[in-house]
């Protein structure tokens, strides 16, 4: 049986490589998306776990909220981001400062 740290150790571990993701690449846009659902995920390992230890259901409910609004986020992010490969050719965030007009 899976106890309560073990998980929160492997929550923990996720959050970790994703900020370590987003802190060692800034560069590129998709990978920095990418580190954001995996911060999402990690936190709701952390949801599901109290709520199955804890016999409360109200995590489990509120992992599924953030589940679709973590789904339409990729989405959204994934739109823009091929919009601005199409009008720029490159999805590199330090070339994509500028704003036109």
């Amino acid at each position: 049986m899976i106890t309560l740290p073990e998980v929160l150790l492997l929550a923990t571990l996720l959050f970790c490589i994703s900020v370590a993701g987003i802190f060692l690449n800034r560069k590129n846009v998709l990978i920095l998306l990418m580190c954001i659902e995996l911060m999402l995920l990690s936190v709701n390992i952390n949801f599901i776990a109290f709520s199955h230890f804890l016999g409360d259901i109200h995590g489990q409910v509120f992992v599924f909220f953030i589940l679709t609004v973590a789904a339409a986020e990729s989405a959204i992010g994934l739109a823009i981001l091929v919009v601005m490969f199409r009008n720029r050719d490159t999805i590199n965030v330090g070339e994509l400062d500028s704003m036109k007009g």
